[in-house]
């Protein structure tokens, strides 16, 4: 479903911080503000911001993933995957122990 997006004045942040602070913390959503009319900006909460960050960089690095494998023919079973992501664990856990 969709999620209709939230737009009050800027004048709100100053005059309704409060509410605009409860909306973005409870609904995990942005408020857009809007300046004469048009949007101007826009205001999240922490978490939502680096949720926004976190799948952004999760994109990029699929991106760039997709782009390595379509550059080679070489591929990997799962079973050898697993196996190199267990040795990658082992050593960390060895350097930090």
């Amino acid at each position: 479903m969709p999620v209709i997006p939230k737009i009050r004045p800027i004048s709100d942040l100053r005059n309704n911080f409060k509410n605009i602070s409860k909306i973005v913390h409870e609904t995990n959503e942005p408020v857009y503000l809007t300046k004469n009319g048009r949007g101007d900006m826009v205001v999240m909460s922490i978490d939502a911001y680096e949720q926004n960050l976190f799948q952004s960089e999760m994109y990029v690095k699929l991106k760039e993933a997709e782009y390595q494998a379509a550059s080679t023919k070489k591929r990997y079973t799962h079973g050898e995957v697993m196996t190199e992501l267990c040795n990658i664990i082992k050593e960390e856990t060895k350097k930090k122990g």
